[in-house]
């Protein structure tokens, strides 16, 4: 931490002195403030609290109590310019700031029933669309963040078209997406790693808490490339701000809390902003959940309960050449894993987790350059995880430290070409396991990248490319172990992806995405052996395996206008090298207790479809739906067929969702929403080996949110009744859906005041 802030201070000290000395020598300036006001487009009222991005320079306030804001340290350029309020049609506004003048913007917001609308200004012209519509990224935010947040991300984003949940109890949950999980779906905290080890296994939980959120951002395709290699799944950014990147006009914060019956829990948190002698910005966050055992239709889960924290304090420099800042963060948690199908572990386990994170990000203007930006990240992240047996013997151990850093240039616009950005990134992990005989190992990648966006006429392009390296290898090389010769092993790789959007109007939109993506094998992949007490399981590596390639394409087709969206698109992702863990069904020889489970390689093929719509149907009441369907099919090996006596060429791939969706109904007046949803899913029979079968079901939902001013405050209450028919029903993605079902009936409240 110390290093990193030194490093940060002495950057921001020498931008510092070469800038007042370029201003001494000229006194033109790039560098312009934009401010402005909010307003209620029918009644002409300020808008307080409503939060601004200005997107192509990662730039973010939030208004008010008047309406107003104001962004500083603006190089001169074109951007686009984000608001959402909850209860408000987000808008987006193409802006031109220039480089001596302030620009001065009237924004106007207009109330909405429908959660994923989004007003686009260009020029007297608006385009009611989906949020960011033309491209391939999709935000939570708003109403829809708050009536869909949970425990975990991967909960709060389980009703999103596509996604579904990996789960071993509640607090272990991860995303997957399109069926894809692990390490093809990355997860981001403020555009940087977690650095938890939640991809490797089922009983890992993700260290971050969507409660402090401000918006949480899905990118795919070749803004993807940008932040990670072999994400074609995509990319899970959670914005927190925890790095003040502007100076508001005065403190600013929100205090929370959260109730839910289903297992006695509670959740307390809050955040505040504090400006000072107008150049330095503080930001403190403080977060924390405790929650007993679920209730199911069935009974008491047995030893899922929760405690966490999540802390952090930052600190930004704010000049006119940019900014630099520093933050600290820990995030502290126990949970429990409920008792193995197997009765290998009766009781459970318990697991002790703790991340300390030390983040540091500065961003300098250029001038006269065609460069706009350069932005430095450094990173550096302390993992602890214990896995704890019913007797209080340490079961297995995992430490991880990983130190990171990256450089951006960002370009300006030149002809058809807008937004872009070229750079280059590297990690180095130092990874132990206590209690199996895997080997201490460290990790090194680098990669260089660019991401280029045009427009021609109608026609929207992205595009870009990620050359990595990744160097893994053991602190003791074993060329006799159990699984093969552990040796050090070294992986190169290219990838790409391209995206069309074409805008046929009256609010049609049709486009097209293709992904070339890689991945290096993971440590866990390449040097496993032994047993993993979370997951029941023991774990058997193959220092042999190849890196993955995957190819994804996407076509797609929406349409939006200003009462109603629709969008159909189908998938379709080969991989010629597909790693994945594979259930011999078979107890291990050293362990007998634990079946044992091996990383293996195989041609595989995930694809399906998605369907989702908007629209209001009478005068604030508002219906919305999504479906997805998913198959996932893996080779069958000439050895393996000898092996097992299996005959078909083709096999389901494991842990695959089922078709599966939402149908809910809303309606709004004034202030105050009450809606109710049915959550969809079909029978899964398509099973990979040794895999059970789930039922189909349909599970029952209402919602209600009201928020109200009192004096300079916003005030937001929101009540989810889940499950209220108390209806048995599996996820096909849990772990332990063999000894018990999802929870039962809970009703969920949250209070969230701004000021």
């Amino acid at each position: 931490m110390l290093r990193i802030a030194a490093y940060i201070l002495l950057l921001s000290i020498y931008t510092d002195l070469v800038y007042s000395a370029s201003v001494k020598d000229d006194n033109e300036t790039s560098r312009s403030t934009v401010s402005g006001i909010v307003v209620d487009t029918q009644t002409g009222e300020p808008v307080s609290f409503a939060y601004l991005h200005l997107e192509q320079i990662n730039r973010t306030t939030t208004t008010d109590r008047d309406g107003r804001f104001q962004l500083r340290n603006v190089p001169e350029g074109s951007y686009t310019v984000m608001v959402h309020r909850i209860g408000y049609i987000s808008t987006t506004q193409t802006i031109s700031v220039d480089s001596e003048d302030e620009t001065e913007l009237r924004l106007e917001m207009t109330s909405t029933v429908l959660s994923g609308q989004a007003v686009e200004v260009v020029g007297d012209a608006e385009i009611t669309r989906g949020a960011r519509i033309e491209h391939a990224s999709i935000k939570v935010v708003g109403d829809q963040l708050r009536r869909d947040l949970d425990v975990t991300l991967s909960s709060t984003l389980s009703n999103q078209a596509g996604f579904a949940e990996r789960s071993m109890g509640p607090a272990p949950g991860r995303p997957v997406i399109r069926g894809m999980g692990d390490e093809r779906v990355k997860i981001l905290e403020d555009g940087g790693a977690t650095g938890d080890v939640s991809w490797t296994a089922g009983d890992h939980s993700v260290t971050v808490d969507p409660s402090s959120a401000d918006e949480i951002e899905i990118a795919r395709g070749p803004a993807a490339l940008e932040h990670s290699s072999g994400a074609i799944g995509g990319v899970i950014n959670v914005v927190r701000n925890q790095i003040p990147n502007s100076v508001p006009t005065r403190t600013t914060g929100s205090i929370s809390t959260q109730g839910s019956s289903v297992n006695q829990g509670l959740m307390a948190g809050g955040n505040i902003k504090v400006p000072w002698n107008n150049d330095f910005v503080f930001n403190l966050d403080l977060n924390g959940r405790i929650g007993q055992d679920y209730n199911t239709p069935v009974g008491r889960l047995t030893n899922s309960y929760i405690q966490t924290t999540s802390n952090g304090l930052g600190a930004s420099y704010i000049r006119p050449w940019g900014y630099a800042g520093v933050s600290g963060s820990m995030y502290l948690s126990e949970y429990g894993i409920p008792p193995d199908p197997q009765g290998g572990h009766p009781a459970g386990v318990d697991i002790e987790m703790s991340k300390y994170q030390f983040d540091g990000r500065s961003e300098v203007l250029l001038n006269r350059s065609i460069f706009k930006l350069l932005e430095a990240r450094a990173s550096f992240t302390r993992y602890h995880h214990v896995e704890l047996e019913a007797s209080g013997n340490v079961g297995t151990q995992f430490d991880m430290n990983t130190m990171s850093g990256s450089v951006k240039l960002r370009t300006r616009g030149r002809g058809i070409f807008e937004d872009g950005v070229i750079g280059v990134w590297s990690e180095f992990i130092d990874y132990s396991v206590f209690g199996s005989r895997t080997p201490n190992s460290n990790s090194w990648s680098g990669a260089i990248f660019a991401v280029q966006e045009a427009d021609i006429g109608r026609l929207h392009l992205e595009g870009g490319v990620r050359l990595n390296h990744t160097s893994t290898w053991p602190v003791r090389e074993r060329p006799n172990s159990f699984i093969g010769h552990i040796r050090q092993r070294d992986f190169t790789g290219l990838e790409s992806s391209f995206s069309a959007i074409y805008n046929a109007g009256k609010g049609f939109f049709l486009g097209s995405t293709l992904m070339h993506s890689w991945r290096a094998p993971s440590m866990e992949e390449l040097y496993s052996e032994g047993p993993h007490l979370g997951v029941f399981a023991f774990e058997v590596g193959n220092p042999e395996l190849g890196s993955e390639r995957g190819l994804g394409t996407e076509l797609f087709v929406r349409y939006n206008t200003q009462n109603a969206s629709f969008q159909l698109a189908g998938f379709n992702n080969r991989f010629g090298n597909f790693l994945h863990t594979q259930d011999t069904g078979q107890p291990s020889v050293i362990r007998g207790d634990l079946n044992e489970f091996r990383y293996v390689e195989t041609e595989a093929t995930i694809y399906g479809a998605e369907i989702s719509s908007e629209f209001e149907i009478l005068n604030n009441l508002v219906f919305d739906g999504n479906f997805s369907l998913t198959i996932g099919d893996r080779v069958v090996s000439e050895e393996e067929k000898e092996a097992t006596g299996l005959t078909e060429s083709e096999q389901p791939l494991p842990q695959i969702p089922p078709l599966n969706g939402n149908l809910a109904l809303r309606y709004s007046v004034d202030n105050f929403t009450f809606g109710g949803r049915l959550r969809l899913a079909a029978k899964q029979d398509r099973l990979g080996e040794f895999e059970s079968s789930t039922d189909g079901y349909t599970v029952f939902d209402l919602n209600a949110q009201y928020r109200f001013n009192w004096g300079t405050t916003l005030h937001t209450v929101t009540l989810n009744g889940l499950n209220l028919l108390n209806e048995e029903h599996y996820n096909h993605l849990s772990l332990v859906k063999e000894i018990f079902p999802e929870p039962g009936r809970s009703v969920n409240l949250l209070y969230r005041v701004y000021f």
